[in-house]
């Protein structure tokens, strides 16, 4: 017998930071689910384009997200390309260790740029374009850095808990045709993980770090949620911010 169609079966969906690691598992998810996905990158073409031809040759967005403008040309584009947009995931990120002692601003921008502002104008062009076709649903990757203080990352786990707090906002501000909620993945790992990464899987009740298509997971879960699922935060972590 067969499946039943997926809930989220035809939904176009743009994944940002879809070339590699967590982004493009998230991506090949979709896929699967039976989603129209769009591919964005920012430099990386040739991952992004064996990303998208493992989606079945799901269309490529190339954009800035340092840049509101290039933010706003994407999503022009995606209306020109897909006619519509029933979800959008805000997976694109940035990660730097510094001691707080020591970061300048340059250091500061370079996170917040990517991983709060350019969420935001996301959800602004995001939303505009969902409410010409009824509404939609957001997930925001946000990071167990948004809930858990990490001394050495003062600057991203600022800028991740920026994107917790934005997606309650915007979860009110949106509602009711689109929903906003957040993942917040733990440990995921991706090659040799380095001292600090390995202490805290070591912690993890879980024992173990996630996968990306467990991220993806919850990230299909609020995809195809009610809207009266919105504002919610789902850490993705096997319990370690229960620790």
């Amino acid at each position: 017998m067969a499946n039943p169609p997926s809930s989220l079966q035809d939904k176009v969906v743009l994944v940002t930071g879809a070339a590699k690691r967590i982004g493009r598992g998230i991506a090949l998810r979709l896929a699967r689910e039976g989603a129209r996905v769009a591919i964005h990158y920012g430099n990386s073409e040739a991952e992004a384009r064996a990303t998208a031809a493992e989606c079945g040759g799901a269309p490529l967005f190339r954009a800035n997200l340092e840049s509101v403008a290039e933010i706003e040309r994407m999503f022009d584009e995606v209306k020109g390309t897909l006619g519509r947009l029933d979800g959008l995931v805000n997976n694109a990120a940035r990660f730097t260790r510094r001691d707080p002692l020591e970061v300048t601003e340059a250091d500061w921008d370079f996170i917040h740029s990517v991983n709060l502002k350019a969420v935001f104008f996301c959800c602004q062009n995001g939303a505009r374009l969902m409410r010409k076709t009824g509404g939609g649903r957001i997930v925001n990757i946000s990071s167990l850095g948004g809930l858990r203080p990490w001394a050495d990352h003062a600057h991203y786990c600022a800028s991740k808990a920026g994107v917790i707090m934005l997606t309650r906002a915007l979860a009110k501000a949106f509602a009711p045709e689109i929903t906003v909620n957040s993942v917040a993945p733990g440990v995921i790992p991706f090659g040799e993980l380095d001292a600090e990464a390995t202490r805290m899987v070591q912690a993890t009740p879980a024992l173990r770090g996630g996968t990306p298509d467990e991220v993806a997971g919850a990230v299909v879960y609020f995809l195809g949620a009610s809207n009266f699922i919105t504002g919610q935060i789902v850490a993705v972590d096997g319990g370690l911010s229960q620790r």
